[in-house]
């Protein structure tokens, strides 16, 4: 996977940058630094770990359970970075967040979905998504005539109410996804899938 004889440590003090991505969605989680131990035990495991000036060796979710599965560890060209796409157990920031910059590069989607999961796990209130999550009928109700009212729009050209109608049946959709054990990463597996299967093998193979 990840050849560490090939990575220069001593252009960094020893260690190298590492850029953690989800590796559904592309998100850009965290940058943070690894030595040559970190990147063993990271190869060795499966699990990140991490080099930290105040924490010395980190394994990446071993106290709040966030941790980050590998899926494949690259070396850019100058071997002083390593590009290390993962898949997380939770949030990757020490605030809360999915990712450390910010909720922007998360992007409204996976914001949406991690919402609604939020609402799934949370005490019952009177969330409208709670009362879908927990009402079968109602939510395939609503994801009905959402879905009904988009094409109605589509229909009649109106872009400006298909926009809002399209968006109405995105939100319908995850919740009723969640409601059966599904969530937008996997709905991002299988288009990512569908997307590299479409790709000439030529380029598949670059």
């Amino acid at each position: 996977m990840l050849d560490l004889n090939q990575l220069d440590f001593a252009k960094g003090d020893g260690s190298v940058t590492v850029v953690t991505q989800d590796s559904t969605t592309g998100v850009v989680l965290m940058v943070a630094h690894a030595d040559r131990e970190a990147l063993q035990h990271t190869l060795d495991t499966g699990e990140m770990h991490y080099r930290s000036r105040t924490r010395g060796l980190w394994h990446k979710g071993a106290t709040s359970g966030n941790t980050q599965r590998v899926v494949s560890l690259a070396a850019d060209c100058d071997g002083d970075a390593v590009l290390a796409r993962v898949t997380s157990a939770g949030p990757a920031c020490h605030t809360g967040t999915r990712s450390c910059f910010g909720t922007e590069t998360a992007g409204a989607l996976n914001m949406l979905d991690t919402l609604i999961s939020q609402r799934a796990s949370a005490a019952p209130s009177p969330s409208y998504t709670q009362k879908l999550l927990t009402d079968r009928n109602l939510r395939l109700k609503k994801l009905g005539e959402e879905s009904a009212e988009l094409v109605t729009a589509c229909a009649d050209g109106d872009v400006d109410r298909a926009r809002e109608e399209a968006a109405d049946v995105i939100y319908h959709s995850l919740v009723a996804l969640h409601a059966v054990g599904g969530t937008l990463a996997d709905v991002q597996a299988i288009l990512a899938a569908r997307h590299e299967a479409a790709r000439p093998s030529e380029l598949r193979e670059q």
